[in-house]
């Protein structure tokens, strides 16, 4: 008969433990702990890079020379259902109609206009054909295209929601189109013909004078970027009339104020006295909301409607993509565009679009130092990641380029320095005082904006779709 031996732990007691618990034992001892962790805190690539300069009495003005710009802008649009319309008032971006008012004559217009659709690759209009009727590109993209050297088709460049072409023919007889328009997507277009437009003028003075004062009116000499031109002689031999010239300036320049972003911290005065060891309670709320506010302070910068790089990118610096998903002809197109560019700034998954569409290619993008990172690269410049930058309900977003530095007329940060409790620069954790609850209160600000320089110091790549 075999004999059974129990345990000497059940032996001794009921629980079968001989030791002391590593539970129990924490009780004496001090645990090892790591501050306060955030998953809010992202790189910041963009204040990082960004060069920062003194607003001295939080204005910069940035003046320039004088440009003429004459209703170059984009054009809106309301729908009802599948129903287009344009909005009166957005009329004014055409060059013929820059400056009028009249918003019985504009709704007059605005109602006349008549929605046409296009499937991808049809031709809105054909290159040589006569020109009768604007064409406002409601929604779509489409291709500029002419005649290459050795007779293929090339692309002049792209169109996209909210552009327009042909706004001279209204008031110009026998034009032709200088180029053809090709819908790369469907397109849906409002068109607007030459007699209609006479019809609605007929009976409206104020739009007959419009169009005589359009008509007649001198064009300013500019050069390609739409600054006054100045004169100048060269090649000329013996003694000449040298031309007299002067550099005109842009008499209502730009000022860029600083904004804020500010919150009130709230501390208890028992949790201050009683709990800073082994660290500073205090300090570790302050760190937390100062990387809340420099999280805040990136989204502005790129996001604000005043300031932000997004609503202040030129619209001749903004740019369709060609077929959907960022490529490496978009990208070639956006550096093309400008000089010493710094680096590219877009969301992390339109960055894995840009990859998938290289790895589509066979193309293996280069990679480059920032910060001490290997990060991705095109042409040399690095694509630096900003999940600020927004993606749209149609999964679509943006893609930044940037020069920057004030000396090559780029983009830069404007901060203030030297403020009162300032922690960082332009940063101030102030002490408010403490209640009658005894709770201890911080006014924490952060001052700060953005400015571009020269319109060619920002371009965006726009309608970038991130689900192919």
């Amino acid at each position: 008969m075999t004999e059974t031996v129990q345990p000497a732990a059940e032996t001794e007691n009921g629980s079968g433990q001989l030791s002391l618990g590593t539970a129990a034992a924490r009780k004496l001892a001090t645990t090892t702990k790591t501050v306060p962790q955030m998953q809010g805190i992202t790189p910041r690539y963009l204040l990082r890079q960004l060069p920062w300069v003194q607003a001295a009495g939080a204005v910069y003005r940035v003046n320039r020379r004088l440009t003429y710009t004459v209703g170059d802008g984009r054009i809106e649009f309301t729908n009802v259902g599948s129903r287009v319309q344009v909005i009166p008032a957005e009329l004014g971006e055409l060059s013929l109609l820059s400056g009028f008012t009249d918003e019985s004559v504009l709704t007059a217009l605005a109602d006349r206009f008549v929605q046409r659709e296009f499937a991808a690759g049809d031709m809105l209009v054909e290159a040589g054909q006569p020109a009768a009727e604007v064409l406002l590109l409601a929604h779509g993209k489409a291709n500029k295209v002419g005649e290459g050297k050795y007779g293929d088709e090339a692309v002049l460049g792209s169109l996209a929601d909210g552009d327009h072409f042909g706004g001279h023919t209204l008031a110009v007889e026998d034009s032709r189109w200088e180029y053809g328009v090709k819908a790369v997507t469907p397109c849906i277009v409002l068109s607007l013909t030459r007699q209609a437009f006479q019809e609605v003028a007929g009976r409206s003075d104020a739009l007959r004078a419009q169009v005589e004062t359009f008509l007649s009116a001198p064009r300013a000499a500019q050069n390609k970027h739409g600054e006054a031109e100045i004169d100048l002689a060269s090649g000329h031999g013996g003694e000449v009339e040298l031309p007299g010239t002067f550099v005109d300036y842009d008499l209502g320049p730009r000022e860029y104020e600083l904004a804020a972003a500010q919150t009130l911290l709230r501390v208890h005065s028992r949790v201050a006295d009683l709990y800073n060891n082994p660290m500073n309670q205090t300090e570790q709320q302050v760190r937390l909301t100062i990387e809340a506010l420099r999280e805040r302070q990136e989204y502005d910068l790129i996001n604000n409607a005043d300031f932000g790089l997004l609503n202040n990118a030129d619209l001749k610096q903004r740019i369709p993509t060609r077929t959907g998903p960022p490529t490496p002809d978009d990208l070639d197109e956006l550096l093309s565009r400008r000089r010493q560019s710094k680096f590219f700034l877009a969301h992390p998954k339109a960055i894995a679009a840009f990859g998938r569409e290289c790895s589509r290619r066979g193309i293996y993008p280069s990679t480059t130092v920032v910060d001490g990172r290997p990060m991705q690269a095109w042409r040399g410049v690095p694509l630096l990641p900003c999940d600020k930058i927004p993606i749209n309900d149609d999964n679509t977003t943006s893609i930044l380029v940037l020069r920057t530095g004030e000396d090559n007329g780029g983009v830069i940060g404007l901060h203030h320095a030297g403020i009162p409790d300032e922690v960082q620069p332009s940063v101030s954790v102030r002490f408010m005082g403490i209640s009658s609850k005894a709770i201890l209160s911080y006014l924490v600000s952060i001052y700060y904006s953005v400015a571009v320089l020269v319109p060619d110091a920002l371009g965006v790549l726009e309608q970038v779709e991130l689900g192919r």
